[in-house]
């Protein structure tokens, strides 16, 4: 298994367009055959801060994912087009 966590700071203004790209970007990965898990955080201190935890089964899967045209219209021209900064993290399942 893959996990993917995400932190992001979003541009001063966006805050609401980036929640609705994260609730279809969660709407349609969660449909994905190779996704376990999507869930989307809002800081309540930070409003402009967001963190994904998303779990995978294999990296395969991960890459599908990313490939996926509901990535490439919220994440890659959606989310990332507002975003002040992006700090991703990998991690494998420990046997």
């Amino acid at each position: 298994m893959i996990v993917l966590t995400v932190t992001y700071t979003i541009q001063a203004g966006h805050e609401e367009q980036a929640l609705e790209h994260f609730r279809a970007l969660k709407q349609e990965t969660l449909k994905e055959a190779g996704n376990i898990a999507y869930l989307v955080h809002r800081s309540p201190t930070e409003p402009r801060r967001f963190f994904l935890y998303e779990q995978y089964l294999d990296e395969a899967a991960m890459d599908e994912h990313r490939a996926s045209r509901h990535f490439g219209e919220h994440a890659t021209n959606g989310i990332m087009k507002i975003m002040e900064s992006r700090q991703p993290e990998i991690y494998t399942l420990i046997d």
